[in-house]
């Protein structure tokens, strides 16, 4: 039937938009609840926004397999003395045009929409049936583009086949934020890039810069290109001194206290006082106030025995040479914490923070990666310990019945209807609305660690009688309990 059935296929959804329109209008021909028609609507609304949502990656699916569909059809039909760059400009221009799209836009449309159908499958499926959006598929192919085939398919593999050999848990991937995926996406591919992690960084470092871009209304942007350890650390101390200064006299936001506090320390003025006018509260940041960072170390790394990417909360995988040089320096703005090497789990927080508050805390971190509401990426110390269940209605304080809110998403707690549900030692709380509808958290990936080569030829591959590596702790006087006692116990 050809563009007649295109046509009438069209017609039939602009008919169903008009009926989806009414709906929301509260112009249909019957209430959602008849019982109660205004929370009926609002509910009723809540059930377009999710179709909307589905049909939405549904048409991102069409446009991307139409676009490569049409590309493939105009190659052949230049024939094969065609020049190729000609062709593919003439192509994108189509595209763009169509599309109301620029030329580089329009490129990289054509871009994602041929590695989408060429070499990620299942995230076009997924799209297709709605569960990812354009914007997951897009962090699919950035995340993908420097790996190898067997690379990409075992990233999608982890993300969105269940029956993978380690899939991912907690919160699925269409139903985190796009950024959030992209974040976990990218952690994934630091641990499993086939060229490792310190090659590639020792590449990178010696890109580092500062990029300085003009902006509207008299602004502009300094950004630095810096090694994660020291961005991070630098973001954290921005953060502490922005928070020593807050209290009732100051009139400045967060923001404003960071950006105010960055300028001065780059000027060399010494003070954050900003745009502070004469007469009111000016304060000078303490120097004593450090920012805390959490360096997660496994031991067969620290040891120099493998190398296995660290991970540096907040940031996500470092070099195992910048994990040993933070710890052996001894930095005190850095907490080392070194996880079991037969399962991934954290063993053992730096003794400087071995106060009971302190460690819970730390475990809370490491568990929840973030505030674990749905979407949230604030990950920054002076997250809030919050009871799931409320101390004065029999709660306890244990690691299963605290969450680590941010202090947005606490005060959303404990003003509205939202409420956590229970967690657990190694899972964060999820979260249901007032509406109840439930919404799962991400989960952390720990994955269990490397083995040195010659500990493999030692005890075989996993699976054989002894399941594999054996438990270090137990070999009485070995040298690799020795090892592992030295760093588990040395001075911090």
């Amino acid at each position: 039937m050809g563009k007649a059935a295109v046509a009438k296929a069209y017609a039939d959804i602009r008919g169903a938009l008009a009926v989806l329109h009414a709906e929301v209008e509260g112009h249909g021909p019957e209430p959602f609840s008849p019982a109660d028609p205004l929370a009926g609507l609002a509910d009723g609304c809540l059930d377009i926004l999710a179709g909307a949502r589905q049909v939405e990656a549904g048409f991102a699916a069409l446009k991307a397999k139409a676009a490569v569909t049409y590309s493939d059809s105009a190659h052949r039909v230049a024939g094969p003395d065609a020049s190729v760059q000609a062709q593919e400009m003439a192509v994108a221009a189509e595209v763009g045009c169509v599309l109301s799209l620029g030329p580089r836009a329009a490129s990289s449309f054509l871009a994602a929409s041929h590695a989408l159908a060429t070499t990620l499958p299942r995230t076009l499926s997924a799209l297709e049936a709605g569960d990812l959006s354009w914007q997951h598929a897009l962090a699919m192919v950035d995340e993908t583009a420097s790996l190898d085939a067997a690379g990409a398919a075992a990233l999608e593999g982890h993300f969105l086949d269940p029956g993978a050999p380690d899939p991912a848990r907690g919160c699925p991937a269409g139903q985190m934020p796009a950024h959030r995926f992209r974040a976990k996406a990218r952690i994934w591919r630091e641990r499993h890039h086939a060229e490792s992690i310190g090659k590639r960084h020792a590449k990178s470092v010696a890109d580092r810069r500062v990029e300085f871009r003009p902006d509207q209304d008299g602004m502009a942007w300094l950004s630095a290109h810096l090694p994660a350890h020291q961005a991070l650390a630098g973001w954290n101390r921005l953060t502490a001194l922005a928070r020593s200064m807050q209290g009732p006299d100051e009139p400045r936001s967060m923001p404003q206290l960071r950006a105010d506090t960055f300028a001065d320390a780059i000027l060399g003025s010494g003070t954050a006082t900003g745009d502070v006018e004469v007469g009111e509260a000016a304060h000078v940041p303490s120097p004593r106030i450090q920012a805390q960072v959490l360096v997660t170390v496994p031991v067969s790394s620290l040891m120099g025995l493998t190398d296995e990417p660290a991970m540096l909360d907040g940031y996500g995988p470092i070099p195992p040479s910048m994990a040993r040089q933070l710890v052996a320096n001894g930095a005190s703005s850095f907490y080392r914490v070194l996880v079991d090497p037969r399962d991934g789990a954290p063993l053992e927080i730096g003794r400087t923070s071995y106060r009971v508050t302190g460690a819970m805390r730390a475990w809370l971190r490491l568990r929840d990666g973030k505030c674990p509401f749905p979407g949230c990426s604030n990950n920054s110390l002076d997250n809030d310990a919050d009871h799931i269940l409320a101390w004065n209605n029999g709660g306890t304080t244990g690691i299963s019945n605290l969450g680590q809110p941010c202090r947005k998403h606490h005060k959303l707690r404990h003003s509205t209807g939202w409420t956590p549900t229970p967690a657990t030692r190694n899972e964060p709380p999820g979260w249901t609305s007032p509406t109840g509808r439930h919404y799962t958290s991400e989960h952390q990936d720990w994955e269990p660690p490397w083995w040195p080569q010659w500990f493999k030829r030692i005890v075989g591959p996993p699976g054989r009688s002894l399941g594999g590596p054996p438990d270090l702790a137990f070999i009485p006087l070995s040298p690799g309990e020795e090892a592992l006692e030295r760093f588990l116990h040395a001075p911090v």
